[in-house]
């Protein structure tokens, strides 16, 4: 029961490397950490990131970051059992790229849930659910509640 569990170095790695992903890429909008944090074979589930893949997640911090440059991602909660990651995430920022609709100025500040599967360190699976709903709200863009 224990290996299957994973130990508990392999699950500090784990959670270790999840951050530099949030940190340095989707925060610090840093490309090059992908390649380092995603395996090569690395499967994306988050709708919009396309390729499912580490291009696509390339792509994903790239929009972000046209879409709000101060955009601050960080990790509220986290943990870790065997292969698994889980963490829920904050998200704020400004919207000031000239994308959905040109820039409204407004902020955001809107929740996130994300798991990932690790093997040897890296992630080879991701599936991500922002709240993007609130974020649209909140930027104007789809009418308040």
């Amino acid at each position: 029961m224990a290996a299957a569990m994973g130990s508990v170095g392999e699950e500090e790695r784990n959670v270790m490397a999840f951050h530099r992903l949030i940190d340095e890429g989707f925060s610090g909008g840093n490309l090059s950490v992908v390649d380092e944090v995603c395996a090569e074979d690395h499967i994306e589930h988050q709708d919009g990131f396309n390729p499912p893949d580490r291009q696509g997640v390339k792509q994903g911090i790239a929009f972000l970051h046209r879409l709000s440059p101060d955009i601050a991602v960080t990790v509220e909660d986290v943990m870790a059992r065997g292969d698994k990651v889980w963490a829920r995430l904050r998200a704020r920022g400004t919207h000031s790229g000239d994308i959905l609709g040109g820039p409204t100025g407004r902020a955001f500040d809107i929740t996130g849930m994300d798991v990932c599967r690790f093997r040897d360190g890296r992630v080879v699976e991701h599936w991500g659910v922002p709240d993007r709903f609130a974020q649209m709200q909140q930027l104007g863009i789809v009418p308040g509640a």
